[in-house]
């Protein structure tokens, strides 16, 4: 991103939950990553469970950090993000 890239980061010893993800990573990083790159900003993870805890979920919504939609798994999802995106097309 930007033409460059964030450094390493190594969690210490200790399971990586929604706070340490949080305030390890969320905090730090993104935000300045989020400030940087202004109103087309697209944050994408990849649905680890800690990052799809509720104080995460909280955290970006309360930044307005806007979080990818996560893809239809399902033929029924598929049939009702095609039928939305359809009806959103002008005529």
């Amino acid at each position: 991103m930007l033409g460059s890239r964030t450094d390493l980061h190594i969690f210490d010893a200790g399971s990586v939950n929604g706070t340490r993800y949080c305030n390890e990573i969320l905090l730090p990083y993104v935000r300045l990553f989020r400030g940087a790159m202004g109103l087309q900003f697209l944050f994408m993870d990849d649905n680890a469970p800690c990052h799809r805890t509720v104080a995460a979920e909280q955290l970006l919504e309360s930044r307005r950090l806007a979080a990818r939609t996560l893809p239809p798994v399902t033929i029924r999802e598929l049939r009702l993000a095609l039928q939305d995106e359809w009806a959103a097309i002008p005529q």
